[in-house]
This record gives C-alpha cells, sequence and structure tokens, in this order.
C-alpha cells in the first residue's frame, strides 16, 4: 500500500538549510495497522504530510495506494483518508450540512451522500449530532467526525496525525475501537503518527521510529520491547555483591547496576531466569527480600535507541515543519 525509498524534504529557515526529512525507506502492506512513532521535530509529520500530497518531496520516490506520489498526485487523493492534527469541519457549520457536502464534493449524488452520511454518524456514535453546530461538539466527538470527514469515500488506505492528541483518557478508549474498526471491519490500511507510547502499544501491530529524520527501527511492539531492551529485573537481597555475580553468570544479562541493596540487571526473559536464580541465590545463603520483573516500554526501547527518553524528547522539541520550503 505505501513504498517509500529515499523520501527527502528540506526547508530553508533564516538563511539555514535544514533537512526535516533525510531519506526514508519504508513499506507498508494492505491491510496493515502501522504505528509511526516519534518525538515532534522528528519529521513523523513531515513525512505524512508529504505522503498525503500535502508537501512536494525534495527528492526520492513512493507509491502510495498505487499511485506515485509525484507524478499522480490526484490519484492519491482519490484513494486515500487524511486526518489531520486540527479540526477538519467548520466549527459553524451544521454536522450533517457540513459531511453532505464533503461527500458531494467526492463525487456522491445527494442521495448516496446522505445514505452515507446517516451510516458513519451511526458508525461513530454520532446519531442525533447531524443538526448541531461543530463548535458545540465534545472534543471525542469532534475527533470521530474528523475521521467520518476522512472515510467518507470509502478510502483504500487511511492516514491519522495524532488523532487522540488533548482527549480525556475515554474519550482516547472509545476513538481507539473506531480506529481497530477501520482495518478490522471495513479492511482499511491504517498509517498513524503519535507520539503516545500507550496508544502505537494498543494499536498497531507493526511500529516504524523515526528520529532526526531517519528511521532508526522497525517491528512489532513485541519484537522491539524483546531486541532492544529485554525484562528489567530488581533484586534487593542481604548480600548485593553475590546476587551481582550471580546475575552476571546469567545468558544475555546486561547493565548490572547495585544501589542501596537493590541489584537490577536486563535479559532477554526475566520470568525464565529468576527460578534458577532465586536457587542458586539460596543454595549460597542469601536472603532474597523481594523481586521484581519489569517488561519493557515503548519508552525503553526509544531511550536505547536514540540515548533519550521519548517523553523527554517531546517535550523538548519545536515545530516538527519549518516555515519556508526550500
Amino acid at each position: 500500500m505505501i513504498k517509500v525509498r529515499g523520501l527527502t524534504k528540506v526547508f530553508r529557515s533564516r538563511r539555514k538549510v535544514i533537512t526535516a526529512v533525510g531519506g526514508v525507506d519504508l513499506d507498508v502492506a494492505e491491510g496493515e495497522l502501522v504505528g509511526f512513532l516519534g518525538p515532534n521535530g522528528a519529521g513523523k509529520t513531515t513525512t505524512l504530510r508529504m505522503l498525503a500530497t500535502l508537501l512536494r518531496p525534495t527528492s526520492g520516490e513512493a507509491l502510495v495506494a498505487g499511485c506515485d506520489l509525484r507524478a499522480d498526485p490526484s490519484g492519491v487523493r482519490h484513494r486515500i483518508g487524511y486526518v489531520g492534527q486540527g479540526n477538519a469541519a467548520g466549527a459553524n457549520q451544521r454536522v450533517g450540512h457540513e459531511l453532505v457536502n464533503h461527500a458531494q464534493l467526492y463525487g456522491l449524488s445527494p442521495a448516496t451522500a446522505r445514505a452515507r452520511v446517516g451510516e458513519l454518524l451511526e458508525r461513530y456514535d454520532l446519531v442525533g449530532m447531524a443538526d448541531r453546530t461543530v463548535r458545540t461538539l465534545s472534543g471525542g466527538q469532534r475527533r470521530r467526525l474528523d475521521i467520518v470527514l476522512g472515510v467518507l469515500h470509502q478510502p483504500q488506505l487511511v492516514f491519522l496525525d495524532e488523532p487522540s492528541t488533548a482527549l480525556d483518557p475515554q474519550s482516547r478508549s472509545n476513538l481507539w475501537q473506531h480506529i481497530r474498526s477501520l482495518r478490522d471491519d471495513h479492511g482499511s490500511t491504517v498509517f498513524l503518527t503519535t507520539h503516545y507510547l500507550d496508544e502505537v502499544d494498543a494499536l498497531c501491530e507493526r511500529i516504524i521510529v523515526i528520529d532526526g529524520g531517519r528511521i532508526v527501527s522497525e517491528g512489532t511492539p513485541g519484537q522491539l520491547k524483546s531486541e532492544v531492551s529485554g525484562d528489567l529485573v530488581l533484586i534487593e537481597a542481604t548480600d548485593p555483591a553475590v546476587v551481582a555475580a550471580a546475575a552476571g553468570r546469567l545468558p544475555g544479562v546486561k547493565d548490572i547496576t547495585t544501589d542501596s541493596g537493590t541489584v537490577s540487571f536486563r535479559v532477554p526473559r526475566g520470568d525464565t531466569v529468576a527460578p534458577g536464580l532465586m536457587v542458586a541465590l539460596a543454595e549460597s545463603g542469601v536472603t532474597v527480600l523481594s523481586i521484581r520483573i519489569q517488561p519493557p516500554t515503548l519508552d525503553d526501547v526509544f531511550l536505547q535507541l536514540t540515548g533519550r527518553s521519548l517523553r523527554d524528547a517531546d517535550a523538548e522539541a519545536g515545530a516538527d515543519v519549518p516555515p519556508t520550503d526550500a
């Protein structure tokens, strides 16, 4: 559904040339739900906007929904749905009127447009909202309305750019159900950008990590966690030195540290090494006071890949897109 090779975007700002995206290669198969993960400023929104024909690439090649991104942007637009970070519907427009107008812009007849809008209002829990103005909707309702606007024409591929930003936990959970439904019930390929770790963990079967305008890793959430970080094991015992020495003999162990009587280390599978380690420590006369096994998080993955926490990077980063096209 998406095939990208060497995609680059360069901007000019204050007499400086800024490479926002520097030679991205990525592939997305039909029917996948893929998360594009990175902090603000990493290049994820710039990449998405290029794939959605909203920015022209500086260089590189891309096929999107079977159409050449540079040679046939109109073909790409007919085959994709795009839900940006901002609300797409006019704040003072009535919901039903706005949706029918958009459907007709996609070429649907008035009768077909009304039928399609009625179907989608029901599917996205917006029944009874047709006569309300957009500005009176809650944040969660407006985001669901944005998705309806993006899928009116039944696109093969749907781009979602940070769809749950600023929503409360209940609204986010509700929105996630609708995002899953796009793929599971309606067969759309979904390409989701986010900086929420729990969002990609809950929704995406594959994750692509971008940092500094380049792809730094990709895989399933489980693969990234196990291959990059492993489980964190923390043991509090009467003799930390013996614990550290015993841990050092375990296969695949790394990052052994001792702090105030607690020994911590990482192994690929903490649950498989803990029983044998407990037996060995008991035979050595060491009393284990507590043991905890913490599965890796996606933030652990990002920290190891880039040397910084995704949450910290997100808080410190500036805007993703510089102001002027080079």
